[in-house]
């Protein structure tokens, strides 16, 4: 798996299940995940349209990541965990997506250092 498309599977698991919890909850900070996952999507987008700006949306990109995934893992899981409710299935899927982007995208960064 290369990092554009673990970085296309991550923002739309964010925007829909950001989408999702904001329909079964009702709150305006379920689309808090929808809105990294549009920002993400669009670092993707930009950085197809500019190869010169390549490296610095991969940059933002991995940064928002690393965000939505700490906000994920301190704030939200614990909730999750403790209501047992579908929401902890949604917070799960948007943590592995997450974790699976930074993955590939820090393996990435790395050979391309050692490819220098």
């Amino acid at each position: 798996m290369n990092p554009k498309n673990t970085n296309i599977i991550n923002s739309i698991s964010l925007i829909i299940m950001g989408l999702w919890g904001f329909i079964d909850v009702s709150s305006p900070t379920a689309l808090i995940p929808t809105i990294f996952g549009v920002l993400i999507f669009s670092c993707f987008l930009l950085s197809k349209r500019n190869e010169k700006l390549n490296k610095i949306f991969s940059h933002v990109a991995i940064l928002l990541t690393l965000l939505i995934l700490f906000a994920l893992v301190t704030t939200r899981l614990p909730k999750s965990i403790d209501d047992g409710d579908i929401g902890l299935l949604r917070v799960l899927i948007m943590v592995t997506t997450s974790t699976l982007s930074i993955i590939i995208f820090i393996k990435s960064f790395i050979n391309a250092r050692y490819n220098k």
